[in-house]
Order: C-alpha cells, then structure tokens, then sequence
C-alpha cells in the first residue's frame, strides 16, 4: 500500500472516529442530561422536605436514585458546581467511538438509548473493517520497512 493511500485511509478513519463521537454524543448526552437534572430536583426536594429521614422517605429517595442511576446520572458529580459535567463530552464520546471500531471495548461509558445502541451497530459494521484495512495497510508499510532494514544489516555483516 501506498503512503499516500495509508495517510489517506488514516485520515478517513480519523474522520470517521470524529463523525461517530459527534453522533453518540449527539444522541447519547441530552439523555444524560436530562437524568442528571431529574437526580438534583429529587435531592434538592428531599433534602428539602425531608429533615429528619424516616425508613419509608429514604427508601423513596433510594428508588430515585437508583432509576437515575440507570439512565446515566451520577450522583457524585451532582451539584450547581457540576452542572454541565458529562459522561459524553466530545472526547468521551471519540474514546468510546474507537473502542467500537477497535472492538476493544474497554470504558465505563454505556450507550443508553436505543438510537444510540441501534446506531452502535451500524456504526461497528462499517467502521471495523475500515480500521481492519488501515490496520493491515500498515502492517504491510511496517513489514516492508522491517524487511529493508534487515536487508542492509544483512548486507553489512554478512
């Protein structure tokens, strides 16, 4: 494979990793967001209304929490202070992009809304031959540099 063809595949996939990140984002963090919201109102109005917790309140607020748990709020990062913290921000979402396309999998990053998993799918099936092809575009490059190398040591001590 070419230099010009490898730079150029490179930088489709790169393009690719961007375009996917802005997708995931895009689908993934006003959902976030929105549990992150939900999970404040809750505690500001428990703490509120609530001064001396009982059993039945705490369980109540437990619930909540639990169920803002599952759309991706995190309880910790909750706060005025915090408030436009997100688990999809753009370098998030491209690091989670590549896990797809490098089926690595490695993150605590999960998509949560159907149309990000559903676009999950379509997204791996075309961007992990893309990477497969760069990848193998530049094992030839390495591989040919590798033989030329030992080639002249070769010839040097032999």
């Amino acid at each position: 494979m070419r230099s010009t063809t490898l730079l150029a595949l490179l930088a489709l996939v790169l393009l690719y990793l961007v375009s996917g990140a802005l997708v995931f984002r895009a689908l993934e963090q006003p959902y976030e967001q929105q549990a992150q919201r939900e999970l404040g109102e809750v505690r500001e109005k428990f703490l509120r209304l609530h001064p001396c917790v009982t059993d039945q309140d705490l369980g109540l607020f437990i619930k909540e929490v639990a169920d803002a748990l599952g759309g991706g709020a995190n309880p910790d990062i909750n706060s005025t202070s915090h408030s436009n913290y997100s688990v999809w921000d753009l370098g998030s979402a491209f690091f989670f992009s590549g896990t797809i396309i490098t089926t690595i999998g490695y993150g605590n990053a999960a998509l949560r809304t159907d149309a990000g998993r559903l676009f999950c799918i379509f997204y791996a099936l075309v961007g992990i031959p893309l990477f497969g092809i760069l990848l193998a575009g530049v094992g030839d490059r390495l591989g040919s540099s590798l033989r030329r190398g030992i080639g002249h040591i070769e010839a040097i001590f032999l």
